[in-house]
């Protein structure tokens, strides 16, 4: 069983234990540490900045400072000792090579320029020491490790072109530096230029993989949420056009009754005559516009047919088919109907109450195969209750694969609840099942009118919400 399937049937495995999803599982150190390291640190970030882990994000400052406490003594000594270089000289370059290093992690192009001119400053220098003949020059062991770590950082955090600047410049400055080779010594401009090189290369991709990544999640995460708006326009056109069959009788009486109006009241004065002319055009010419609209909103190659679209809207009355379809199916169903539910639902509420028993129906046989499943709708004063509650899948049913979905099922049943202004409660149960309850209000001037006027104060915001919160959910 996929973990979408775990979670949309309670979230537990067949032996009736806690499912453990793979978001639920902590990833390892080193993989935390590999996922860091490939993330780019944007322009006013340290590097490892978005790492979880506070040891992680201090990682960069302590590799550092370690390299910074070991290199500043040994070049002291070195200059010293080896090179023969004055001690307070030896002392003034130690700490300009190695403690600008401490920059590396929150400044690196900064620190380069300091390294790169103290470690010139030095190569000049030791060009004149008494006992620089044997030795490595212009780059002493110590300026080309402290020159090697911070090419590390900037090649984690710098653009290519910036990394293609500094290594140009390191091997023209090499190159340079030839000129004032003393004689009888190692040059290691060639071995820092290639070095360095490697570094950056090898940092380089690192950082442009972690870019590469950066970017495909963005795209990922636009192109959901277009599908996701995608989703939620498709249904509120396939709920329109329902409407529309509902809508349309409704003026279709009005303009029989204003046009058959001086017929069954003989004896209407001439004005009124033509007040009930002007209704009757008025509701020809509204209904003229509401089929306009409605080719529209049809499906461009005519889904459901001619037939289809000339059928009459279901409601709570064809209840009992829509079970005795399903049971057909397989699929244990008990359905309790209220006596008069049907008549005492207006065209609306009736329409959206079958809808939504449909959908959670169909969201049963797609997630919780032969899992008992119960239909009540019960009616009184001020509202009608729709509720569908099921158990969890059959042990030896196939649940359907992991997999996106349609994203239909919960958004079509929001909407619907939306237009008649009711509330809408879904969820999954503890012994692993789901519960889908929903309130319709009866009275239309009351719901409709407030579902209406919320959904025109939040719409920018719930047309997205609604298709995030429903990601994770049956579709």
């Amino acid at each position: 069983m996929s973990d979408e399937a775990r979670e949309r049937t309670g979230g537990r495995t067949p032996a009736g234990e806690p499912a453990r999803t793979a978001d639920a599982r902590e990833p390892g150190a080193l993989t935390q540490f590999a996922a860091a390291l490939r993330t780019p640190a944007a322009a006013a970030q340290p590097l490892f900045a978005q790492a979880p882990k506070a040891w992680q994000r201090a990682l960069p400052y302590v590799v550092v400072g370690i390299f910074v406490v070991s290199l500043l003594p040994t070049t002291i000594v070195v200059l010293t000792n080896d090179y023969g270089l004055d001690g307070g000289w030896s002392g003034a370059l130690g700490v300009a090579q190695t403690v600008p290093l401490l920059l590396a992690g929150t400044r690196p192009l900064p620190a380069w320029l300091l390294v790169l001119v103290a470690d010139t400053v030095g190569a000049v220098l030791l060009a004149q020491a008494d006992k620089v003949a044997g030795h490595p020059w212009p780059w002493t062991p110590m300026a080309v490790v402290g020159y090697l770590v911070l090419m590390a950082c900037l090649g984690l955090r710098e653009s290519i072109r910036n990394l293609v600047g500094v290594w140009l410049a390191t091997g023209a400055l090499g190159a340079v530096l030839r000129f004032l080779q003393p004689g009888a010594t190692a040059n290691t401009a060639a071995l820092l230029f290639v070095l360095s090189g490697m570094v950056l290369a090898l940092t380089g991709a690192l950082r442009g993989l972690g870019d590469a990544r950066q970017r495909i999640a963005e795209q990922e995460s636009i192109s959901e949420a277009e599908r996701s708006r995608r989703t939620l326009l498709e249904e509120r056109a396939r709920i329109a056009r329902e409407l529309h069959d509902v809508v349309a009788h409704h003026m279709s009486v009005i303009t029989v009754q204003a046009d058959s109006a001086p017929y069954r009241l003989p004896g209407m004065p001439e004005p009124v005559q033509q007040e009930f002319a002007a209704i009757a055009a008025s509701a020809r010419e509204s209904l003229g516009e509401m089929r306009r609209l409605l080719t529209v909103l049809r499906a461009p190659d005519g889904a459901g047919g001619a037939d289809g679209a000339r059928a009459p809207q279901p409601g709570i009355g064809r209840l009992q088919q829509l079970v005795e379809a399903t049971v057909r199916a397989g699929q244990p169903v008990e359905l309790s109907l209220a006596a008069g539910a049907a008549q005492a639902a207006p065209p609306a509420v009736d329409l959206s109450a079958y809808r939504i028993v449909q959908e959670a129906l169909a969201n049963v046989v797609r997630h919780a195969p032969g899992a008992p499943t119960r239909v009540s709708v019960t009616v009184d004063d001020d509202e009608v209750l729709v509720l569908v509650v099921n158990g969890p899948a059959a042990r030896d049913a196939v649940v359907e694969p992991e997999g996106p979905g349609t994203g239909h099922g919960l958004v079509g049943m929001r909407e619907r609840v939306r237009l008649t202004g009711g509330t809408l409660d879904t969820g999954p149960l503890p012994d692993g099942g789901f519960r889908v309850a929903a309130r319709l209000p009866l009275h239309a001037g009351d719901g409709t009118a407030v579902g209406t006027n919320a959904a025109h104060e939040a719409n920018a915001a719930n047309d997205t919400n609604d298709l995030n919160d429903s990601n994770g959910e049956r579709s």
